[in-house]
């Protein structure tokens, strides 16, 4: 399907943007499943300062979506209406400063600060080397590995919200909690500071070093996937209950359960959003009936899904035999 072009309207309205608009760009194309419709538009700003003028200066129900680099994301198949906001080079900058810390902006991918810091001798945010994504999405997420999280190394963090305003949040204003931060929904976050700690270059390499062996012996890497599809339950691993619901190696149209880590999803070639979103309710519906227990979706589900299909939650009734 396409939508309506209204970039020319929205150009009228805003004179002084310097960022760039794109008509019903296909999502499929930038994001880790390779699955999704178009979004309507898709707006790349030049800088923060863009980003909030683009904010003040368009209509109040003008549908605005912010994506990173679609690592953890499932666009729907009938695409995004609105705006989508996707970050680039002006929010791409990253640098160590005084005091061991790391200042970043959110377009940068996680392994890039992990990268920075080892270079600059600082210790502690190794662990970014095993999250696929933006720091955008980590600090949205809370995002986390191999023992610790976001919530342990930030120091603050900017953001710009739906009507333009700048916001500096303090960690204590992010609201982390497991895979979830508090801050409201419409804020799309531009930068982070985090604090690190000092240390041997060559250590932190070997200690990033064994984050990149892991992850690539127990994790479909190589594969289209998005990540870890279901969050932890507490006490307990998503990827066991999965397992033991017998659900590794299950398939639904072209998307399949991993072998080699069940809690993720892999579109094998021709699978649509919804195979995929398919698939991860039925996974939910056996682990249910199973174990009594309720998966949380990790990866965010984006759009409506095509006249006529089920698709959402309505699937957890999938059949559970």
């Amino acid at each position: 399907m396409t939508f309506p072009d209204i970039t020319a309207d929205l150009m009228a309205k805003l004179p002084d943007l310097r960022g760039r608009l794109s008509a019903n760009v296909i999502l499929a194309d930038i994001t880790w499943f390779r699955v999704g419709g178009p979004a309507q538009i898709l707006f790349a700003p030049a800088d923060e300062a863009d980003l909030s003028y683009f904010l003040k200066g368009i209509p109040d129900d003008l549908p605005v979506t912010m994506i990173g680099l679609g690592s953890n994301l499932l666009v729907r198949d009938s695409g995004l209406p609105g705006v989508v906001i996707r970050l680039g080079k002006g929010f791409a900058s990253v640098a160590a400063e005084d005091g061991h810390r790391v200042r970043a902006g959110t377009a940068v991918p996680d392994v890039k600060v992990a990268r920075a810091a080892a270079d600059a001798g600082i210790a502690g945010l190794a662990f970014y080397r095993g999250i696929p994504g933006s720091i955008g999405g980590a600090l949205r997420m809370n995002a986390g590995a191999h023992g610790r999280e976001t919530k342990d190394v930030l120091v603050e963090a900017r953001a710009v919200d739906r009507h333009g305003n700048v916001h500096v949040m303090t960690l204590a204003d992010m609201g982390f909690t497991y895979r979830h931060s508090g801050v409201p929904a419409d804020y799309i976050m531009t930068q982070a500071l985090f604090q690190g700690e000092p240390g041997d270059p060559a250590e932190i390499l070997r200690q990033m070093e064994e984050v990149a062996d892991y992850r690539e012996q127990n994790q479909p890497t190589r594969e289209r996937t998005g990540g870890s599809t279901f969050k932890n339950p507490p006490g307990n691993s998503a990827w066991k209950l999965i397992d033991e619901a017998g659900c590794r190696g299950l398939r639904i149209g072209g998307a399949m359960v991993s072998e080699k880590h069940c809690n993720f999803l892999i579109n094998e070639g021709g699978a649509t959003a919804e195979d995929i979103e398919r698939l991860g309710e039925t996974v939910r519906a056996r682990v249910k009936a199973r174990s009594g227990i309720t998966l949380e979706w990790e990866i965010i589900r984006l759009g409506q899904p095509l006249p006529g299909h089920a698709a959402g939650e309505a699937l957890a009734e999938a059949i559970v035999s």
